[in-house]
């Protein structure tokens, strides 16, 4: 007892900031116990049920099971935030007028490029419409670089001459503005993986509205009869420019659209389901079955682009009910957390560190330079010697270079 009132005197002589130091302390100690604690119960993996794709001239379809990993979870997560934040930046430096031109973002379908990168090899090929950010990113384009090609800066992935539309990198070939236009140049990206021999595919992504293209059924008559290995993939976002898809399209099961080609229809909100799927059609393809059709059903929040508000065709309700009910992120982040793979405190600490390299991924693309007006003409040939390229002014010459 009198060692006991002894202490209890020493602290109040040593006075409240001792007394502020000690109570810290022992928070602090307990963090670190609950921290430990928590990281080293984590599951290494989990079992999840999918939704069943609907098919269209096959017998089977991809597994209802999905297994993750602790360490696939963190990386999907990551990546899927990393989207988001990069698209809402975008949206507010557009609105700054620092990004210009035509600019479509594609926040809500994050589940579709992360989940069917997840399911791919580096080597195998990739192709897409104008919207392109979370596919860029996917194939292995910092941030930095995507956001200085949106600003029009030398150090965009594009040398700032493409902007949002057109992004390319290894194994990627765009971002393409014509409607529909890329879908039979990734047949011919996928004839050429046929024609090397090489084991590889491509994927050649379009929306809802370019689906009614006439190159599309063309392209798929040929890939069909040449067996190549394509996997045509339609991001069904259920609305096109200022319309929805039952307006647009007398039939709205894109997955039939081939016909004669085997589809599938995939919940594109679930990057498990999306993941399980392009596996499953990626193994067609390889195995020399031809090509697969596949339809992600999927949602944006933002407008078809940034001259589309977005609401005078859809509510703001419906928006919000798709964001409450189906948010790709969401839906991955209460998966990992039930499951123990994860907690919220560390799935926390990833929000912040995307949220600072998207921070400082924007103080880049709005300090670096813009390209000089002399490189105009460069980079429009591959593997060429420098030729003279004639420019707005006709006085004028511009050298193209690699």
């Amino acid at each position: 007892m009198r060692k006991m009132l002894l202490a209890a005197f020493s602290r109040v002589l040593q006075g409240p900031a001792a007394a502020t130091a000690a109570a810290a302390g022992r928070t602090a100690s307990r963090v670190m116990v609950a921290s430990s604690r928590n990281y080293a119960d984590f599951a290494s993996e989990a079992t999840f049920e999918v939704k069943k794709c609907d098919l269209h001239r096959l017998e089977e379809g991809p597994s209802t099971t999905a297994v993750m990993t602790r360490d696939e979870g963190l990386h999907y997560y990551k990546m899927m935030q990393t989207i988001r934040r990069m698209e809402l930046k975008s949206d507010q430096l557009y609105k700054q007028k620092i990004i210009r031109g035509f600019c479509h973002l594609y926040d809500g379908q994050e589940a579709c490029c992360v989940g069917i990168e997840a399911a791919i090899k580096p080597t195998d090929h990739l192709i897409t419409a104008y919207r392109a950010h979370g596919f860029t990113y996917t194939r292995g384009v910092p941030v930095r670089e995507i956001l200085a090609e949106l600003t029009g800066r030398k150090g965009g992935c594009a040398k700032g001459k493409g902007g949002s539309m057109h992004m390319y990198t290894k194994n990627f070939y765009g971002g393409n503005g014509i409607v529909g236009a890329q879908v039979p140049l990734g047949a011919g990206i996928a004839l050429a993986c046929k024609y090397f021999g090489r084991n590889e595919i491509c994927l050649a992504l379009y929306g809802d509205g370019a689906a009614n293209q006439g190159q599309i059924f063309e392209t798929y008559n040929m890939a069909a009869l040449w067996k190549l290995p394509c996997i045509f993939i339609c991001e069904n976002n259920r609305y096109g420019m200022g319309t929805s898809v039952e307006r647009a399209a007398a039939s709205t099961d894109y997955y039939k659209r081939g016909d004669y080609i085997p589809g599938l229809r995939v919940d594109g909100m679930d990057i498990l389901c999306v993941r399980e799927a392009v596996k499953f059609a990626a193994e067609h393809c390889r195995s020399g079955k031809g090509p697969i059709v596949m339809e992600l059903q999927t949602y944006r929040y933002h407008g078809h682009s940034m001259s589309d508000p977005g609401i005078s065709y859809r509510t703001r309700e419906e928006i919000q009910e798709v964001r409450s009910k189906s948010d790709p992120i969401t839906m991955l982040k209460d998966r990992m957390v039930n499951n123990n793979l994860a907690s919220v405190e560390e799935l926390k600490e990833i929000d912040v560190a995307v949220r600072k390299e998207i921070e400082e991924a924007a103080q880049f693309a709005t300090t670096d330079p813009e390209p000089p007006l002399e490189e105009l003409g460069h980079h429009i040939y591959y593997n060429e010697p420098p030729f003279e390229v004639r420019g707005p002014n006709q006085w004028i010459r511009y050298k193209s270079v690699n």
